[in-house]
């Protein structure tokens, strides 16, 4: 015998407009709620018309704008691990700190993996010889 989830309810049109106004509140709190999150956006928001000048073509540009999305998935990943430990509790405890520390190393992973893409078009930009 199987559990039902009662709020799994809906479905079709129903379900997709739930589920998109799920993922609004979640970038509003996200927003309101984790600096790391709007520092990323702000950055992001400023980046977009130097990756449109700095890319050569739209493959490059896809590069740039996806790495700058992974950030925000991740750092969106990171902070609802951090929020659902806080939830259980915020005694000390290893397996917690574990969770948030690999979550923040995803984070770090992401922003390595966005200056590569962005170290890799600048460099094709300016050392094309090279």
């Amino acid at each position: 015998m199987s559990a039902s989830n009662p709020y799994k309810g809906r479905t079709g049109l129903e379900r997709i407009v739930y589920a998109f106004r799920y993922s609004m509140d979640g970038l509003v709190a996200a927003f309101k709620g984790e600096s790391a999150f709007r520092q990323e956006v702000v950055l992001g928001a400023l980046l977009l018309p130097v990756a449109a000048w700095l890319a050569m073509d739209w493959v490059q540009l896809v590069l740039m704008l996806g790495a700058l999305l992974i950030v925000l998935i991740v750092e969106l990943l990171n902070s609802a691990i951090e929020a659902t430990v806080d939830r259980i509790s915020f005694e000390h405890n290893l397996l917690s700190k574990r969770a948030k520390d690999m979550g923040s190393a995803a984070v770090l992973l992401a922003l390595v993996f966005f200056a590569l893409v962005w170290g890799a078009v600048l460099w094709m930009k300016f050392c094309p010889a090279a």
